[in-house]
């Protein structure tokens, strides 16, 4: 009868506060290892997105600078297709009768503001480029992942 009380009353004992203190100690470590990995995953979807339509815009361009002749205006090209998906960047076109130039501008405020890559731009030769790289951030590595 006395081994039953004890396993009984050892049950109920609960946890020891050097035992919560580890376990939150361990969720911590998890913690600041997970999030920066799951904001750069967050921040390398945005970028896809300004990049998809970077190419749509271009490709745009392209159709109708070969119906017309010449590349549209500025304020000929449709809103909706220079919008870009989650809102994180804008895109502007600047457009003469020969070249255009875009660039998708990251959005201030937003999660992309401070992203390695900074801001990316292609021309009528498809020449890509990124302005306001961070430091070891290169245009081959923003342009392909």
């Amino acid at each position: 009868m006395k081994s039953k009380t004890f396993i009984l009353r050892s049950l109920g004992q609960g946890f020891t506060l050097i035992e919560l203190m580890i376990t939150v100690a361990i969720i911590g470590v998890l913690a600041s290892i997970a999030l920066p990995s799951y904001n750069e995953y967050i921040q390398r979807t945005h970028r896809a997105h300004a990049k998809a339509t970077l190419l749509q815009v271009a490709q745009w361009m392209e159709r109708a600078s070969t119906a017309t002749g010449s590349y549209p205006a500025n304020s000929a090209v449709p809103a909706s297709l220079v919008a870009v998906e989650g809102g994180r960047y804008t895109v502007t076109v600047t457009s003469t009768n020969g070249t255009f130039a875009l660039t998708a501008t990251r959005k201030p405020g937003t999660g992309q503001a401070n992203d390695k890559c900074g801001d990316f731009t292609l021309d009528q030769a498809n020449n890509r480029g990124n302005t306001n790289l961070a430091t070891g951030a290169t245009v081959p590595d923003c342009w392909n992942r």
